[in-house]
């Protein structure tokens, strides 16, 4: 008795079927009244297809799978199949070849380095109906969004120096994220991986969260805490690539299923792993109900979709003759970006409140346009060309920092062509670059304050905000995925500064309209002056969507203690210094403006009014009118 229906199979051909983990894979069913579990997959040129086990003595012939048709797909019942037992499909390949691949659709699998799929019996009452009514309004381009990006396995340890599992992180993260001020969390792959140095980048478990951490409900109940404390959860998504493991969906049934045969199209010469064959029909039904299982079962806020550039492109890291073009001739990946734009329109058509983030490094056009004008759909894009100019200039002598100032003011040329998202990710602390504190200039006080002035720049700058573990404190080392942040440093006095001007910052953040609900538009940013390079400095104005609320920005990137700076400001009256980055709690030297100044009728930088302020050195100062405080 067939359990998939003729409209689950055309659907699935058609590259439509978008909710596969409901209907392919393993599930436990009874069948006139015997326990047991039916199992479905997809092996068009298989010889055969049988289920092996625990509960078989993995040995082929009593769970033997039929075809469904001319649709590629096997199914059968087995009995005697019980929860948490595990599985793998023998497939006999098209050249005769006997393999135990893993379930594709498995939605359990054992501990790595053990390969086995595991008989998922998942259930998990959620309480976060609030959040999920609620979230449209927190996930929207005029909501503050500052995202902690977190590597499960490495941002604490056990006593035994095992990585904390998903309850133990559910019972510290929903404080540790509170108390710094952030609303969301992106947590890098979460789903299966057998090589744990990838990060969780190289995917074998498509529908399944990694073992390591401990149940499938576990991971549940870490979001669930989560939402409850209103803080989002994005999750990291890998569709641009997969491991060649043997065990996993290379080769599937002997032929190249999920990739590409010619290896100029389906091998990723970066990572030596296999491309996805985006124009197949069922690879993108596969693709697209990974994206959505994780949005619809785990309740994730949204997706970051990873390496998209080498998606988008044909010739990405290939040399001349090392990549075939499209068929009119270009670079262009034209299956891929089709994928792309079907994966957005039916993530935010399933959730419309959901964030689809690209992490895309090169100017491809209108990646956060909507399909129906041409663009790829996605909601954000993080913005790479920020982060390597101001880590570039933060790096540089403060002596040479005035032949750099364009470091500084480029990105208003570019700013608002994308819904950006300035993102200091793992990627820059990673591999050598050392830690973010270790890439500033400066001796050690320098370095803290060239720290605390970079994170005002994230904050201060219009687009949404990501910062990697360890950044928020001024971790001293780079970022080492086998250990765990280093606690110690910490708890000392400079790096609570730091961590304490963070979590103000956030909150400065969070609470003024001005600083977060123009992040996607120009109407919310005011160059007062962008060409003072000779003092290293830069201010500009953020506004809020209706123009009633103003913050004044100023920031000095020079080691210099400057007085009766002029700057010019559209309103007379007193401003208020909202924040000092070297203010003393934040590990600074103490200078400023006693907390006020006053304008006077000294018309500046085009403005009718002006303000003298104390700049102290390598530090940002956030103003606004006191009327409106």
């Amino acid at each position: 008795m067939s359990w998939l229906t003729s409209e689950d199979l055309h659907l699935f051909n058609e590259g439509r079927h978008f909710r596969m983990w409901e209907r392919f894979g393993a599930h436990l069913a009874d069948q006139d009244g015997v326990a047991g579990c039916r199992f479905a997959v997809w092996a068009p040129n298989a010889r055969s297809v049988d289920v092996v086990g625990s509960f078989n003595d993995w040995t082929a012939g009593s769970c033997e799978l039929s075809q469904s048709g001319s649709s590629g797909v096997w199914e059968g019942w087995c009995p005697g199949v019980l929860a948490g037992q595990l599985y793998k499909y023998r497939v006999v390949q098209e050249d005769g070849r006997v393999v135990d691949k893993a379930d594709p659709l498995a939605r359990c699998t054992e501990l790595p380095p053990r390969t086995a799929s595991v008989i998922c019996a998942d259930s998990f009452t959620w309480s976060d109906a609030n959040w999920m009514d609620e979230r449209d309004g927190r996930n929207g381009l005029a909501a503050p969004i500052s995202t902690y990006e977190l590597h499960p396995g490495s941002w604490d340890r056990a006593a035994d120096g095992s990585s904390l599992s998903w309850l133990e992180l559910a019972d510290r993260l929903p404080d540790y994220l509170e108390a710094h001020g952030f609303t969301h969390v992106e947590l890098m792959p979460v789903m299966e991986h057998p090589f744990f140095g990838s990060w969780g980048y190289q995917v074998t478990g498509f529908f399944a969260p990694s073992a390591r951490y401990g149940r499938p409900e576990d991971l549940k109940a870490l979001i669930d805490r989560l939402h409850a404390r209103g803080i989002g959860v994005i999750l990291d998504w890998v569709p641009s690539h997969f491991p060649a493991d043997e065990f996993a969906l290379a080769r599937f049934d002997g032929t190249h299923l999920y990739e590409h045969q010619d290896p100029r199209l389906g091998l990723h010469p970066d990572w030596d792993s296999l491309i996805f064959n985006y124009g197949r029909h069922e690879v993108r039904s596969f693709l697209v109900s990974s994206a959505l299982y994780w949005l619809t079962e785990f309740h994730a806020d949204g997706l970051r979709v990873d390496a998209v550039a080498s998606m988008l492109y044909l010739d990405y890291s290939r040399a001349e003759g090392e990549w075939v073009p499209n068929p009119m001739g270009g670079r262009e990946n034209l299956d891929a970006v089709e994928f792309l734009q079907q994966l957005n329109q039916e993530a935010y058509r399933a959730f419309p409140g959901i964030l689809m983030i690209a992490e895309e490094s090169t100017a491809w056009p209108g990646v956060t346009r909507p399909v129906s004008d041409g663009g790829l759909g996605f909601g954000l894009k993080w913005d790479m060309g920020w982060m390597h100019d101001m880590l570039e200039y933060m790096a540089r002598d403060p002596i040479h920092r005035r032949f750099h100032h364009s470091d500084l003011t480029f990105r208003q040329l570019y700013a608002f062509t994308e819904n950006f998202v300035l993102a200091l990710s793992h990627d820059e602390v990673v591999h050598g670059k050392g830690s973010l504190l270790g890439r500033m200039a400066g001796d050690d006080l320098e370095r803290f304050a060239n720290l605390r002035l970079l994170l005002a720049s994230m904050i201060a700058q219009p687009g949404k905000k990501l910062l990697f573990m360890g950044g928020e404190f001024g971790q001293p080392a780079e970022w080492d995925h086998e250990g765990a942040l280093d606690w110690m440093a910490a708890k000392a006095d400079v790096h609570r500064g730091v961590a304490r001007w963070l979590a103000d910052l956030n909150r400065l953040y969070m609470g003024e309209p001005a600083m977060h609900e123009l992040d996607c538009d120009a109407g919310g940013f005011e160059w007062i002056a962008p060409d003072d390079h000779l003092q290293n400095v830069i201010s500009f104005m953020r506004r809020s969507r209706n123009g009633q609320r103003a913050v004044l920005c100023v920031l000095n990137f020079a080691p210099v203690l400057r007085t009766d700076y002029r700057v010019g400001v559209p309103l007379a009256g007193a401003w208020r210094e909202l924040l000092n980055s070297d203010a003393g709690p934040y590990g600074g030297s103490g200078e400023g403006n006693l907390g006020r100044v006053q304008s006077t009728d000294v018309p500046f930088h085009g403005s009718p009014q002006s303000i003298c302020l104390t700049l102290p050195p390598l530090a940002a100062l956030f103003l606004a009118p006191e009327a409106q405080t």
